[in-house]
């Protein structure tokens, strides 16, 4: 069996944790776990029961106010009140399937393919991001006759049966598919000194000559540009264009999954893919599109999609209805009125400067990376080795918690906070982290 790591098992509360809770709260972890069973899976040692939510805060039951600093679910904000007021008015004239002509839906694809590249023309919609990774799977293997999708080795797309093949973070009890190669994703922190860009596409010629040596036919390489569950690995800005050469080269596609580093998250463009300069094949979002609302999409250059869409009829009877289109063009709206992409730009800056300090202070702070609201927060037992210390920082997020700051961790090694805030986070929010991170890393001894 693998012993793959698992985003669902690392930062989770077990049942030998129901002992330090408090009556309420074991009460409801039980209640929980009769009723939805066993797949389910809590954050932290002591789960934290919230009620109330407004832009980057949080509220439990008792009243405690806490810092979101991890969920790009809500991510203009909780509770924006321009997606309430949206969606409660759509909500009381019409809502249906998109078998019938609305507006909404076009104003809303005229909007979002206005900010990518003009070769990115065609759009499709669902009700999540494992949908519209299923559905970019199914396209990639039309267009190229393959069926083989490389990924890379900690990547989470999806719990689809598609996805979930080719979704190493899932874990070791979830198996990947026999069509999908894993590639090792490019951490530049223990990659100094090399070309990072030519090892990734040499990494990539392989995989795609191993699926040749066993008789599969490559279809496509699907990746978030910030590889967000390897661990938060940025890079250089341009690096990747290396390695998706290799992929055109080799007849596959490119999926760019900007569920996580899309709609301006990395500060530099709207897109996560838009910082190294590509032009994906297909681009894919989810959960930060509708601040909450379910709701995702799919674009792509009109000749890729129509390799699947001129012969193959779709239809999802959520997806694109006009509650969820008010919704995502409500969150649109926003971003641009509030100016969120140089919002999320000089505060990320701010935000990573303010942690590098921490890093100087700290020891056990290997590194800290990022781009805009998007930042990776390394815990090491060693500099020189840069060994992975997983127990610090399952303990480290266990004491924010008890600061009242809410973030977990990714990884292979399950070592990296993944820092990643509603874009409503403000610079005056950036004490409250860094004085909880050095307080708590204090208080740990490291």
């Amino acid at each position: 069996m693998s012993s793959r790591s698992t985003i669902m098992d690392t930062n989770s509360f077990r049942d030998e944790h129901a002992a330090a809770l408090d009556e309420a709260t074991r009460s409801l972890t039980e209640r929980r776990k009769d009723l939805l069973g066993a797949s389910y899976r809590l954050f932290y040692r002591r789960p934290v029961h919230l009620v109330r939510g407004k832009g980057a805060y949080l509220w439990d039951a008792n009243g405690d106010k806490y810092l979101d600093v991890y969920n790009n679910v809500a991510s203009i904000g909780h509770c924006h009140p321009a997606v309430i007021e949206a969606v409660y008015e759509q909500m009381g004239r019409l809502n249906t399937h998109t078998r019938y002509l609305h507006e909404t839906i076009l104003d809303y694809s005229e909007a979002i393919l206005a900010t990518m590249p003009e070769e990115i023309n065609r759009a499709m919609y669902m009700c999540t991001g494992s949908e519209a990774n299923d559905l970019a799977m199914r396209i990639a293997c039309e267009w190229s006759g393959g069926t083989g999708i490389i990924v890379t080795q900690e990547s989470y797309h999806g719990t689809s049966f598609l996805t979930s093949g080719a979704s190493p973070a899932l874990g070791s009890g979830q198996n990947l598919s026999p069509n999908t190669r894993l590639v090792p994703a490019p951490d530049h922190y223990r990659l100094a000194g090399q070309d990072a860009g030519a090892w990734f596409a040499a990494e990539m010629q392989k995989q795609i000559d191993d699926m040749a040596a066993h008789g599969i036919k490559f279809a496509g390489f699907m990746a978030d540009s910030i590889f967000s569950s390897d661990g938060v690995l940025p890079g250089e800005a341009g690096f990747l264009k290396e390695a998706i050469d290799v992929v055109h080269k080799n007849g596959g596609i490119f999926i760019a999954d900007e569920v996580q580093p899309g709609f301006v998250r990395t500060g530099e463009s709207f897109w996560g893919f838009g910082r190294h300069g590509l032009i994906p094949d297909v681009v894919t979002t989810g959960k930060p599109m509708g601040n909450g609302i379910p709701v995702s999409g799919l674009f792509a250059r009109k000749e890729v999609m129509e390799a699947f869409s001129n012969h193959v009829p779709y239809f999802n009877t959520f997806g694109g209805n006009p509650v969820s289109m008010a919704a995502a063009s409500a969150v649109l709206n926003v971003i641009k009125e509030e100016n969120l992409q140089t919002h999320t730009q000089k505060v990320g800056a701010e935000l990573l400067g303010e942690l590098k300090k921490l890093q100087d202070k700290h020891e056990s702070v290997g590194d800290v990376r990022g781009a805009g609201l998007f930042i990776g927060f390394e815990l090491v037992k060693d500099r020189n080795s840069k060994e992975p210390d997983k127990e610090l920082a399952l303990d480290l997020i266990e004491a924010l918690r008890d600061e009242h700051v809410l973030t977990s961790v990714a990884g292979p090694y399950g070592n990296v906070l993944k820092l990643r805030p509603p874009l409503a986070f403000q610079s005056g929010d950036i004490d409250w982290l860094t004085g909880a991170l050095d307080r708590s890393l204090t208080k740990l001894g490291r």
